[in-house]
């Protein structure tokens, strides 16, 4: 591939991602119904909020930071990297592989989340419906890190 169009390419991607991220952040992830009466409907937004209302500091903080923080400083890092032309060789090789250090950690909360969903899934009066959110936010995290690979190949 020829660096100007493997430039583009990432470009696109990282813009994408980008967008991707941000509308998974407002969409609702999935809507929890129990005894077929209560319904609530959730984002990532929206949980967060909650989180910090009920005073769960501490899982308020956790999943801001693998959901949010993580990955607006992984794309961010990979815009600066994406346009720079200071950067040195040694020194891009480094935070690429910071990148996807953070990239693996970011995937934690999608892992928890289906986690969860599994779980709710299974109790009696419960059911759980997902919704497009959820998938925008797996696909924005997932082209981050494929994104960052790329970066990263020499080709």
């Amino acid at each position: 591939m020829k660096a100007k169009n493997k430039k583009r390419l990432i470009s696109t991607l990282l813009v994408t991602a980008f967008i991707l991220f941000v509308v998974a952040c407002f969409s609702p992830l999935f809507t929890l119904s129990k005894f077929f009466i209560f319904n609530n409907t959730v984002s990532l937004f929206s949980a967060l909020a909650e989180l910090w209302n009920e005073h769960y500091y501490t899982l308020f903080m956790v999943l801001f930071l693998f959901s949010v923080f993580f990955p607006l400083v992984k794309v961010v890092l990979m815009f600066y990297l994406q346009l720079s032309t200071r950067v040195s060789q040694q020194r891009h090789k480094k935070l690429i592989v910071f990148l996807e250090l953070v990239g693996k950690w970011s995937m934690l909360d999608v892992f928890v989340v289906a986690i969860l969903l599994v779980t709710i899934k299974l109790g009696p009066m419960a059911n759980v419906e997902v919704h497009y959110g959820l998938y925008v936010f797996l696909v924005s995290i997932l082209m981050m890190m494929f994104t960052s690979g790329l970066m990263r190949w020499k080709g």
